[in-house]
């Protein structure tokens, strides 16, 4: 037998160096099996936590704003929540930006509040900041405060035409949501 070269198994093999490759293969191949093994039993886990899809279908809504004719308010719901959806006035839009926003008891200014690319159009959440209540002025007739905006009849508070609060117990301005423009006259909300 010649020197440097491993002795012929009665397999055919090399000795040692085929046994060696074959355990580390083993071992790797078992290693890769237990891991896809333990990804397919954990994936349903991780499904589950997912929101169902009526939840994913209840995250966002889309909103027609054609109907709405200027100095109109709707209220639609999204989450469970009322949201006001108004389509200001001129008179509306230059009463808000006379407002001192150094005066205001959460400044914020109209700009803050609406896309500057339908400034006339004003989404906000339909529940008073005090306590929870839905406050009035999104329906035909209903009284819109002393500020022309929306009135809280529970505790008295009154919003102007930015759904910024002006006058009540209420601390902070109604909420505006996360909405975006699909075209002129659609909106998404969520």
């Amino acid at each position: 037998m010649a020197s440097g070269q491993g002795a012929a198994t009665p397999h055919g093999g090399h000795g040692m160096d085929e046994g060696v490759r074959r355990r580390d293969f083993l071992h790797i191949a078992s290693g890769a099996f237990v891991a896809v093994g333990g990804a397919v039993a954990a994936w349903p886990f991780v499904q589950q936590m997912n929101p169902s899809a009526d939840v994913l279908a209840l995250s966002t809504i889309e909103v027609d704003l054609a109907p709405i004719e200027p100095g109109q308010a709707i209220k639609v719901k999204w989450q469970g929540k009322p949201v006001f959806v108004r389509n200001r006035t001129a008179d509306e839009l230059k009463a808000v930006d006379a407002v001192d926003v150094k005066s205001l008891r959460d400044p914020q200014s109209d700009d803050q509040r609406v896309k500057p690319e339908h400034k006339n159009w004003l989404v906000t959440m339909g529940v008073c900041t005090h306590l929870g209540c839905v406050p009035l002025g999104a329906a035909e007739g209903e009284t819109r405060g002393e500020f022309g905006g929306y009135f809280c009849p529970c505790h008295g508070s009154h919003y102007d035409a930015s759904g910024r609060i002006r006058k009540g117990p209420a601390p902070k301005n109604l909420e505006v949501p996360e909405y975006a423009f699909l075209s002129p006259t659609s909106i998404k909300i969520g």
